[in-house]
């Protein structure tokens, strides 16, 4: 006879700006968690169906290009319909600007590893409540954006005022990507989208500078127990 179904069996939508900007160490996560994902590519048909949460991954486009106008529509109605959202880089971007927020270009560049720091309000969330401050993340984003109205900041970075923000209980913008393995950096550095940002650094980027792996696993986790 089969195994009867996890008591935590869950189904998650993936919107998807590049290939290459996958899951990451989160899909590990969600398989050894038995929550299903699926992902839905820019230009898709969007439709939340009965799936319990939203993951929106980062991208080299801005959330302020027309083509990502209809992803913004159906992230707002996501939003509004109190579906858990969790965005990464420009997943971030993307639920600040649904929220009616301001995106805009960052006064620089902010790529490779760099420490991020928890705020106040983030020793009693969810999510970010036990992690240590500071603590090293990798970053690719030329554009941040406004605090959402209602939103909480949650982390900073030198170069970067948004790095992570809560919106009530169960939606989350991350700037920094948590989620990277070292062969993503590896394959991020090589595509041809991104090799003009790469050109500009000092030296080639260490995928193996830090491990975000367990740092991953509390976001995501955390994140995934709010709802």
């Amino acid at each position: 006879m089969p195994e009867p179904a996890s008591a935590e069996a869950r189904s998650l939508m993936v919107l998807r700006h590049e290939a290459f900007e996958h899951l990451g160490w989160f899909e590990e996560i969600l398989r050894d968690r038995n929550i299903s994902f699926i992902y839905n590519d820019l230009g898709d048909v969007l439709d939340l169906g009965a799936h319990d949460g939203l993951i929106i991954m980062g991208g080299p486009q801005s959330a302020n290009d027309q083509e990502m106008a209809a992803e913004l529509h159906f992230i707002q109605q996501a939003l509004d319909s109190k579906t858990p959202v969790l965005g990464i880089c420009l997943g971030a971007q993307l639920i600040a600007k649904a929220l009616g927020s301001h995106v805009y270009r960052n006064p620089e560049k902010e790529i490779g590893w760099a420490p991020v720091y928890l705020t106040e309000a983030a020793a009693g969330d969810p999510v970010f409540g036990g992690l240590p401050s500071p603590n090293t993340f990798f970053h690719w984003h030329s554009e941040t954006f406004m605090l959402p109205a209602g939103a909480v900041s949650l982390a900073y970075s030198d170069r970067c005022r948004q790095q992570a923000f809560r919106f009530h209980d169960t939606v989350y913008g991350i700037q920094f990507h948590p989620e990277i393995t070292p062969e993503m950096i590896v394959d991020w550095s090589a595509q041809s989208v991104n090799c003009a940002d790469a050109a500009t650094l000092d030296a080639p980027l260490d995928p193996y500078a830090a491990d975000s792996s367990p740092l991953a696993r509390q976001i995501l986790e955390g994140w995934l127990n709010t709802f």
